[in-house]
């Protein structure tokens, strides 16, 4: 009885742990596949959220509106009849050949690529990838052309408010989610900055508030920022240059690396997730503008110290100093790079070659008016940052663009140099302060005009604001060879 009473209690918690096991996994099989049925519903809502988050109508219609509004407002102040549209204007518009013009220079190109930037973020402030955005901002651009002037439609217009102006607008974009996303600024105070780089993301964060936030993130890149405040005096270097300029100059200079190679973690996936852009003002107007960001590319690492980018590369320049113009809209291959040649002392460079659309003038007040060219041009640029801890940094940049008949130069030709050099020590935290020069030539020969020859330099002194105590060298220290 006793092995009786004692074994069968044994076979009975047996039996019930088995059953329990057997209770157990089935509910684990059962749990585990309704996670994996959760997991896919999430996924697909999460899909249905990013396909929601995004809009072709909304951005259209702000494009048309705009343009109604900016053609009208042109009509209203600018004494002209070019804005006097009309049905038969649009119709003769439709049917007609697109021509050449020859508006003022800036017009042509500095303001119609940022009009055309406000087409792009319009696009990518609703939510459109950067294709998407760009072929809205072509199809605006065109829109314009054809409703928003009753002169002819431009082909040299389309290429810069319609490829110059995505260009432009992708980096406009990406520094206003920089600024509402990362910075340590008040809330409205990031909202009212983010509106004055590119006003459609404002716009929309406004009227849609956070409705398309989430269709872009940034991978959290590598970037570096900073902003050159000072004076500068600027003197002849040519004959030709004349003395029709002003000498003293207030100068304002901002640049930005956005995706700087080197961050382990980041990748190379989309349209611009590198690129830099630079912009210098002076009291006399805008003298330079340019971008350059990687459209389709990788990376790539040599041993472990030297790790960097390479690919095709979209380009928009505009430099305008005192005495000639010229703008170039091209695509470029070349690389970014970033190399460490001590554990204090880092290098980063860009070399670019390539092809693009061009402009080019002497400015108004300067010999003849009317020497004013466009064509296919080639162009090169190289950039070079030598950083040596937090003390200091050297920076190097030139840009040649040739503007003619690539394969017959004897029926003309435009060649325009850019060459500039800043200086900067760090004295404290984020202040510091330094010395540039720059260097702006032009060597012209055409049929219709005279050959010209034109040259400036220029010396200024200033303060700089320094995003970065390390002047944007990626992994501080570098890791020691294998």
């Amino acid at each position: 009885m006793r092995l009786l009473h004692t074994s069968r209690p044994h076979r009975v918690s047996t039996v019930a742990r088995w059953r329990r096991r057997g209770v157990l996994l089935l509910a684990a099989c059962g749990l585990q596949a309704a996670g994996a049925q959760l997991r896919e519903v999430n996924a697909a809502a999460e899909a249905e959220k990013i396909e929601a988050d995004k809009s072709v109508a909304i951005p259209a219609l702000e494009i048309v509106g705009f343009d109604f509004l900016l053609s009208n407002l042109n009509r209203a102040t600018s004494g002209r009849s070019d804005y006097d549209v009309s049905a038969s204007s649009i119709r003769r518009n439709l049917r007609g050949p697109w021509v050449v013009d020859n508006d003022p220079f800036r017009v042509n190109q500095f303001l119609h690529p940022y009009q055309g930037s406000l087409y792009h973020g319009a696009g990518r402030a609703s939510g459109l990838s950067y294709w998407e955005a760009s072929a809205l901002t072509f199809a605006g651009s065109a829109w314009w052309e054809i409703t928003g002037e009753k002169t002819p439609p431009a082909r040299n217009d389309q290429i810069a408010s319609g490829i110059a102006g995505s260009f432009l607008g992708e980096p406009l974009f990406r520094i206003a989610r920089l600024i509402t996303d990362r910075s340590d600024l008040p809330a409205s105070w990031r909202t009212w900055l983010a509106t004055a780089v590119s006003p459609p993301v404002g716009l929309n964060h406004l009227v849609f508030e956070t409705r398309f936030d989430n269709a872009f993130a940034d991978h959290n890149p590598a970037y570096y920022g900073r902003m050159h405040l000072g004076a500068s005096r600027t003197g002849p270097f040519d004959s030709d240059t004349g003395d029709q300029f002003k000498r003293n100059a207030a100068d304002l200079d901002l640049a930005l690396d956005y995706g700087l190679p080197g961050q382990v973690d980041y990748t190379y996936t989309r349209p611009f997730d590198y690129f830099n852009i630079h912009a210098h003002a002076t009291n006399h107007g805008v003298e330079m503008l340019t971008t350059r960001g990687l459209l389709w590319g990788t990376d790539y690492a040599l041993r472990n110290h030297t790790r960097g980018i390479w690919g095709l590369y979209a380009n928009y320049d505009y430099v305008a100093p005192q005495i000639f113009h010229v703008s170039t809209t091209s695509l470029s291959l070349g690389t970014t790079a970033q190399w460490w040649a001590t554990r204090d002392i880092a290098v980063q460079g860009t070399a670019l070659a390539g092809l693009g659309y061009s402009a080019a003038s002497t400015a108004r007040g300067l010999g003849d008016n009317s020497e004013y060219h466009y064509g296919t041009a080639s162009r090169g640029g190289v950039s070079l940052r030598v950083i040596d801890g937090t003390r200091a940094a050297l920076d190097i940049d030139a840009t040649v663009v040739s503007v003619g008949h690539i394969t017959s130069r004897a029926r003309g030709r435009d060649d325009i140099t850019r060459a500039d050099a800043a200086l900067t020590w760090r004295l404290q935290g984020p202040h510091a302060i330094g010395l540039s020069y720059a260097w702006s030539h032009r060597s012209a020969s055409f049929v219709t005009a005279a050959g010209r020859r034109q040259s400036l330099n220029k010396v200024g002194l200033y303060y700089a604001l320094l995003g970065q105590q390390s002047f944007g060298a990626v992994d501080w220290r570098p890791h020691e060879p294998q």
